[in-house]
């Protein structure tokens, strides 16, 4: 992914902590786990590897839906259903 499309995504969800995974493989293999990460670093690892971006990711006009909780899952259906 770009700079400019990771910033997108970043500020259509409201934070990159929003899009960032802590399940990818490479966060531990890393040692992130052992750290704070500031928001800067989190888009920084995502542009260089996108394992660190949740997925899945659907954007629809304006609105982001990020993961594949229940919750995301059925607000995605309802916006698609009415889009």
């Amino acid at each position: 992914m770009t700079p400019p499309q990771v910033d997108q995504l970043i500020k259509m969800a409201g934070s990159a902590l929003s899009l960032f995974s802590k399940r990818a493989v490479k966060y531990r293999a890393m040692g992130l786990h052992e750290r704070e990460l500031s928001e800067g670093e989190m888009r920084q690892l995502i542009i260089d590897e996108y394992t660190f971006l949740s997925r899945p990711v659907l954007v629809l006009d304006d609105q982001i839906f990020v993961g594949n909780s229940k919750k995301v899952v059925e607000a995605a259906k309802q916006a698609l259903a009415i889009h």
